[in-house]
């Protein structure tokens, strides 16, 4: 077995993947939820998280809430602000080495496919796929469809499109929007294969949506999630991780949603 596939064992020690992004603050600045860092990663932690995705310069103040845990540390290498006159345009702010030497089970890289800048974020990407190869670390490539149209970013073709270009740049874990519908995501997820997860999306404003997104893309071959806002924004993150978790490692009813979102809400 390979180095890459012990630390891929690691992240999926569940048969579904539930990860966190918290590299929201280099793009939008200090957000709500994201004000005590520390206490956020125990929190998700132990509510079941297989791990976070964090920027480098906070890893620091995260470790010890994952040490006594089973979540693993994934740091993000490319970034862009809101400030940016295109805030599209990711950039390499990390490497694949020095992620390794933070202690990083995986690393992340986000890519804004019919950006101007795509071709640029292409290039990233595949480099970074190759460093990961030869470093043995785990590669889970972002992939959104950024053409000025909302309707773009959920259209189910393009992000076909968008995992089929992850996979063939070296990916090992593919992050894309969830398209809505069972049977649309099953297209992609039937012809994709390495892990295909699904976003988080906009914050919502209400759990047993969210809850019914994440149920929705397991039926249709979700390998898991990456659910950032929705859940470090959410009143009570702990017990909506648990919810999740449930979800993705149980077959749920839809009674079983309601309920999981009401004791999320109490």
């Amino acid at each position: 077995m390979t180095g890459k596939e012990l630390r891929l064992n690691r992240l999926f020690r569940h048969e579904r993947l539930l990860t966190v992004p918290m590299d929201h603050g280099i793009s939008l600045g200090p957000i709500p939820g994201l004000e005590n860092m520390s206490q956020l990663v125990k929190s998700v932690a132990e509510g079941g998280a297989d791990a976070v995705i964090i920027h480098k310069g906070l890893v620091k103040q995260i470790l010890p809430s994952l040490s006594t845990k089973n979540c693993e540390l994934i740091v993000h290498l490319s970034a862009s602000t809101s400030l940016a006159p295109d805030s599209t345009r990711k950039e390499l702010v990390s490497s694949v080495e020095h992620a390794i030497r933070l202690g990083a089970t995986a690393v992340s890289v986000h890519v804004n496919l019919a950006s101007s800048y795509e071709a640029r974020m292409l290039q990233d990407l595949g480099k970074v796929a190759e460093h990961c190869e030869l470093w043995g670390l785990p590669l889970l490539a972002m992939m959104y469809i950024r053409d000025g149209s909302r309707d773009s970013e959920y259209h189910p073709a393009k992000i076909k499109h968008a995992a089929r270009v992850a996979e063939e740049a070296g990916a090992d874990i593919i992050k894309i929007n969830y398209t809505g519908s069972v049977d649309s995501f099953a297209e992609i997820t039937s012809t994709i294969k390495v892990p295909v997860i699904i976003a988080g999306g906009p914050k919502l404003n209400s759990t047993r949506d969210l809850l019914a997104i994440v149920a929705d893309a397991v039926k249709a071959g979700a390998k898991g999630v990456s659910i950032g806002r929705n859940v470090f924004q959410h009143p009570n993150p702990i017990q909506l991780v648990r919810a999740i978790r449930k979800i993705l490692d149980e077959t749920v009813s839809e009674q079983v949603l309601t309920e999981l979102a009401a004791t999320c809400d109490a």
